[in-house]
Parts: structure tokens; C-alpha cells; sequence
């Protein structure tokens, strides 16, 4: 039988969220009386707009009326933080926060909650890793009525978001022996409502209803290269109802997109993880006041970003799972009648998506590498990545999972072993991965538009009542403005602004340990390249060029390191004075000839082919020292006789770790050559 508390408590808040006409359903009625229930564990699994916010602040209302503790409220994103602190006060209770952001308010805030003056506590997950936050969890646990996981599919291996930093707070949490604790999520599928209720333990009380959203209009735009699609989102721009979001899969991605739109007229900012904290709020603003067409971002602006009337949600790429998808485009018409979230799909997505799939999927072998390398000395990420060769991403998510095993710790900036041995589950990741692939698949049919959009999202999500919406682009048959078909001038300005975005290099600063070359680097080096990772400017050239075999270039390519070359030339002291082929391997030096004998023919300059190489090309993923190793065995300079007075021109086809090029540089340096410049076609990730 439900309790008179929830229901006066459940209405109250309502009615100060929504206005006085406001009045509980039933579902979320029954959700409010669970959690009163002493040692309540409940989860709620329910579509974005439902409510689920007004679930745990009417709970907290009735809890504190009681005379019950803090309802402590854990919260994976500070966009998504700083809204629900926000509607914690429209709700009548007062709210802080605890994050990376706001350390030096973390006395106050402590002291607010000893003195009872706190109704809700928001904490990032991070914040377990902080020996300062960790110290003080006791006493905020004894403080305790209600816990609250929001987002709760990131504490599921099998969801979609997983973060092993939340999964270990919310373990922590969820030993407390007197609080409630309720998991929240718009977005699971039967697999992580499963793992999630598990991790709840025995008797959870689950509430999942329908997540089919009847005021979105789901379109999928096939077929479009990736120019293409920059031109369709400017021309669709003029249309669209209101103002939205414009997802990317990358930051690179998100950064070109904005400034193109940009230079069509459009006030649109990039929003992405890189984005300053000052910077990331004065967007959140002008778009939450209209004052922005769109905000085109990274899954960096996602959860929980509170803006009821979003008219439309658009996709420059498939996200690699339909419920990150489904996550995503619930930002768009919670408040409003109508509203379009428009996918467009394309070509380079699934290699992206299987980037993600296995970026935190660890392996033994690595593992042993940063464990061996860390029982030796601390080492902070930078020196890890040098000394295992394990890229950024994946070492940070290495990291994350062996310190959830208490495997590996942090102190400070430094990472330390702790003894503990780690060995991989082999099952367990194995089916994750599989899991993932499958999801893979689902989105891959979603963006072929094999049947109702919305119903194939429903299903996706296990949705106990999937059904066509009669509304999607497959139901009716149309799609939004421009349709298939973008303008030739929009396509024209896309092209000539992709092409025009130089890559400026970082140039390496000091020789790893155990190579013949010490400390600093001396030789004065500056680079750019034409290309990018998979720049949309120039897809189908660097397609051509890598089925040649590096061995044609073709002649846009050339071109455009020409352009570059005329576009730099203001930032020179000096104008080149000789060009030359870098060194590489037989299998790339034809393309480096090329592009030197295509410069030196165009900027009238002497070429010569002065490099050597000899023996195989460098292994993948090395460490920086053992690369650099090999580079000094494979590279030779001949004499150079006649020093030219300016700068020597490098040419390369591609680049990754840019020590190449930085050992061409010392080798050029030492024998006389005063700076070095090179320009690269492929800047490869």
C-alpha cells in the first residue's frame, strides 16, 4: 500500500518543478513510496523526461522531513551536476557539489553537511580516487539517508558509458549499511538492468516502462561522402525548429565542424572534453537561452544536460551502440510537441566504433608491461606511455581498471604498484567485447534504416512494448530538409574549408632514456601536415593513396601541400632553401619523392635526395626509446658538402609518433643545417 508521505512529498515537488497543474503518476507514485521503505533498493529504468529527478528529490524531501540525513547523489558529468543542483533548489532543497572544479569550496561544504545544512550532496565518481575525498567518506556515509546512482548503466561493464571509477565509488557505496539507495538510468537494455540489479543485491524493486519518445521524428540520411554531410547540417541549419545539439564521434571532428558552420554564419561553439570549465558553462547557457542555433559537441555534453525545449538533435556519425545513440537524442523534445533527431551516417564510422569497443578492453600482456614498469618506480601517465608503449587512451583505461583491483594506485600525479597480482578474465572481457560487437551490429542496421527507427531503438533497449512510430523517415518514407541532396554551394564552401585546416605539429622536446642521443632535444624542427587522421576534406585521396601502396600520390594531395606550403609562409623567418625526401622505409619512399620533386618543381628549389634507409621498418607500437633505437640503426645522412643558408624542406607521405622526422632533424642539425621544416601529407592518429 502506498504511503500518504510519498504522495504529499511526490506532489509538492512536482508542483514546484512543473507548476500547480502538476500531478504524480502512478509509476513514479510507486518509485517514490520503494525508496521510503527502510533499506530500500530500487532501480528506475525509464525514458528521459519521465521524471527520475523528481523521484529522488521528493524522496529526500520526505526523508529530511523525517529527520532523516543527506540523500547523497552521485552524478558522472559536471554539465549534468550543475543542472541538478540547479533544479534541487527549484525542488526547495538546498544542494552542493563536490568535483575537480570546486576543491577549494570542499571545507565549507564539509562543514554545511557536520551541521546538518545540507539536503544533497552531488559527488563525481572520480572523486574516490582522491586521497582527500576518500579520507572524509566515512563520515559523509554516517550522514547518510538516501544514495543516489544517476546515469547507473556506468557502473555496468555492459553499458554503453561503463566507468570503472564509478563502479568502485558505487561499491563503496552501496555498503552502507543504513541508506537507501536508488539507481537511476534512461538508458538500459536488459543485459545492464540485470547487472545493475545484481550489483543492488537481493529484493531490488525495478521500474522500467516504455522509452519510446513520441515527440522525436527519427531520420537516417544515407549515402552522403563526408563533405557532403559538413554541407547538409549548413543547409539544414536554415530549417531545423529551434535550436540543438550536433553530435560528433571525435573532438578533431567536432572542432572542424563548428568552425565551418562558423564561417557560414552560424553562432556555433564546439563543446568537447578539451573545452574549459568557464568556457563549457557559458556555452551551456547561451544554448539553455536560445542564444545559440546549436552547440556542436562530443558525448562530453550528454546526460542529463537539462534544456526541455532542444528542437533537434543532429549525428555527423553513428555512435557505435544504439542505446549511446538513443542516450543522446533524448536531450531533444522532452518539453516540446515535435522534434528531429536526424543521423547521418558515415563510411569511417566502424572503425571508430571499434576504437571505443576495445579502447578499455585490457589484455595480460599489457598489464604486466605497466605493472613491471611501475614495481620499479612511480611513474606518472607520461612516462608510462613512453616506457610501454601503450597509447594515451588505452593506458588511462588500463589504469582505471587495475586500480579498481587494487592492482595499481595513485599518489598524486604518479602512479605506483601496490604487489597485488593482476591476471585478466578472460571470459568476462572475451563476452564483453562480443557484446559490444553485437551492439555494433544493431546500429549498423539502424543506420541502413532496415525497419521503424524508433522501434529498432526499443528493441535494442529490450523496451517491453516496441511498436512503429509511423513518424520516422522509414515509416513515412521522407526526410528532412535538404533530403538526399545538399546545394552545390554548400558543398563547394565545405570542401574549401576542410582543405584549408593546417595540422601543426608538437615538435618532441626530449630523447627518451636509453637511446645514443641525451636530454633536450636541440635541433630546431617546425611541421605541419595537410591531412589529419580521417579528415572529411580529404577522404577519398587518402583512400587512393593508401591502396597504391604509397606509392602514388595523387595530385589533389600534392596540391594541397602546395597551398599549405603558401599559407605558411607567413609564419616563416626564413623561405626554404632545399628540399628534401625524409627517410623511411622502400615502401614509403616513393610517395616522400614525390612530394619533394612536386615541391622543388613548383617553389623552384634544389632538391636532394640525401637520406638512406637500411633495414626493416620500425614495429607498431613500441615504446618511444626502443623506436628511437631503431630509427638510429635504419637512418643514414650522406655529407652534405654545400650548406644551404636557409632552412631544409622535409617531405613525408605520413607520420605517427614523429620521431622520424625528429631524428632526420638532429641528423640534419649536426651536420651544420641551422632549422629544419617539414610538411606532411597524412597526420595519422
Amino acid at each position: 500500500m502506498l504511503t500518504s508521505s510519498a504522495l504529499k512529498h511526490l506532489t509538492a515537488v512536482l508542483q514546484l518543478l512543473a507548476g500547480p497543474q502538476a500531478v504524480p503518476r502512478a509509476d513514479q507514485l510507486a518509485a517514490v513510496d520503494a525508496v521510503l521503505q527502510p533499506a530500500a533498493r530500487v532501480l528506475v529504468v525509464q525514458a528521459t523526461g519521465w521524471g527520475k529527478s523528481a523521484v529522488y528529490w521528493a524522496a529526500t524531501t520526505a526523508l529530511r522531513k523525517a529527520g532523516g540525513g543527506t540523500t547523497l547523489v552521485i552524478s558522472p558529468l559536471l554539465a549534468l551536476m550543475r543542472d541538478q543542483v540547479t533544479a534541487a533548489g527549484k525542488a526547495g532543497l538546498k544542494a552542493e557539489s563536490i568535483n575537480s572544479t570546486n576543491i577549494d569550496d570542499w571545507d565549507p561544504i564539509f562543514q554545511a553537511l557536520k551541521n546538518n545544512q545540507l539536503d544533497v550532496l552531488l559527488v563525481s565518481p572520480e572523486r574516490l580516487g582522491n586521497p582527500a575525498f576518500a579520507a572524509r567518506l566515512p563520515q559523509l556515509l554516517a550522514q547518510t539517508s538516501l544514495i543516489v546512482i544517476d546515469e547507473a548503466h556506468c557502473i555496468s561493464d555492459w553499458g554503453f558509458d561503463f566507468r570503472p571509477d564509478y563502479q568502485r565509488l558505487a561499491r563503496s557505496l552501496l555498503a552502507a549499511p543504513n541508506a537507501a539507495v536508488l539507481a537511476t538510468t534512461a538508458t538500459a537494455n536488459e543485459r545492464v538492468t540485470d547487472d545493475v540489479r545484481r550489483q543492488l543485491g537481493n529484493g531490488t524493486a525495478v521500474f522500467r516502462g516504455t522509452l519510446a519518445r513520441t515527440s522525436l521524428r527519427l531520420s537516417v540520411i544515407p549515402g552522403l561522402s563526408a563533405v557532403e554531410r559538413f554541407a547538409w547540417i549548413a543547409d539544414a541549419l536554415q530549417t531545423l525548429p529551434g535550436s540543438g545539439i550536433i553530435y560528433t564521434l571525435t573532438v578533431a571532428e567536432a572542432e572542424r565542424l563548428a568552425g565551418y558552420l562558423r564561417q557560414c554564419g552560424f553562432d556555433v561553439p564546439a563543446y568537447t572534453g578539451q573545452t574549459e570549465t568557464a568556457d563549457r558553462l557559458h556555452i551551456e547557457q547561451q544554448l539553455r537561452k536560445n542564444e545559440l542555433k546549436a552547440v556542436v559537441a562530443t558525448s562530453a555534453l550528454g546526460m542529463g544536460y537539462d534544456k526541455p525545449d532542444l528542437g533537434f538533435c543532429l549525428h555527423l556519425g553513428s555512435p557505435g551502440t544504439p542505446v549511446a545513440y538513443y542516450q543522446q537524442i533524448g536531450r531533444a523534445g522532452r518539453a516540446l510537441t515535435h522534434a528531429e533527431a536526424i543521423l547521418l551516417p558515415g563510411s569511417g564510422d566502424e572503425a571508430i566504433w571499434e576504437y571505443f569497443a576495445t579502447a578499455n578492453i585490457p589484455s595480460q600482456e599489457n598489464a604486466d608491461r605497466v605493472l613491471k614498469s611501475l614495481s620499479e618506480r612511480p611513474q606518472s601517465v607520461i612516462d608510462l606511455e613512453g616506457a610501454t608503449a601503450i597509447r594515451r587512451g588505452r593506458l588511462e583505461a588500463l589504469l582505471r581498471i587495475l586500480a579498481v583491483d587494487d592492482a595499481v594506485e595513485k599518489d598524486g600525479s604518479k602512479w605506483t604498484a601496490t604487489g597485488r597480482p593482476w591476471m585478466l578474465d578472460s571470459r568476462k572481457w572475451d563476452a564483453l567485447l562480443a557484446g559490444r560487437r553485437e551492439e555494433a551490429d544493431l546500429m549498423r542496421n539502424y543506420a541502413h534504416g532496415r525497419g521503424c527507427l524508433m522501434a529498432y531503438l526499443q528493441q535494442a533497449l529490450s523496451d517491453p512494448n516496441p511498436a512503429p512510430c509511423g513518424k520516422c523517415s522509414v515509416c513515412t518514407g521522407q526526410l528532412p530538409e535538404p533530403g538526399l541532396h545538399p546545394s552545390a554551394s554548400a558543398i563547394n564552401e565545405a570542401r574549401r574549408y576542410l582543405r584549408q585546416q593546417d595540422v601543426i605539429f608538437e615538435p618532441r622536446k626530449i630523447w627518451p632514456k636509453g637511446c645514443t642521443r641525451k636530454g633536450t632535444i636541440s635541433a630546431k624542427l617546425s611541421a605541419r601536415a595537410v591531412a589529419f587522421a580521417d579528415d572529411p576534406g580529404w577522404t577519398e585521396e587518402l583512400e587512393a593513396l593508401a591502396r597504391s601502396g604509397m606509392t602514388i600520390v595523387p595530385s589533389d594531395l600534392l596540391d594541397g601541400a602546395v597551398s599549405l606550403l603558401q599559407r605558411w609562409k607567413n609564419d616563416w623567418e626564413q623561405r626554404p632553401a632545399l628540399v628534401m625526401p625524409a627517410p623511411a622505409p622502400d615502401s614509403e619512399m616513393q610517395s616522400n619523392r614525390q612530394l619533394a620533386s612536386h615541391i622543388s618543381t613548383i617553389g623552384r628549389l634544389p632538391l636532394f635526395d640525401a637520406f638512406s634507409w637500411q633495414g626493416p621498418a620500425c614495429p607498431e607500437n613500441q615504446p618511444s626509446a626502443s623506436h628511437v633505437k631503431h630509427l638510429e640503426k635504419a637512418i643514414r645522412l650522406q655529407k652534405l658538402t654545400d650548406l644551404p643558408a636557409g632552412p631544409v624542406l622535409l617531405c613525408a607521405s605520413t607520420a605517427r609518433t614523429c620521431w622520424t622526422m625528429t631524428l632526420a632533424a638532429a641528423l640534419l642539425s649536426e651536420a651544420g643545417v641551422k632549422s629544419v621544416m617539414a610538411i606532411v601529407l597524412h597526420r595519422q592518429p
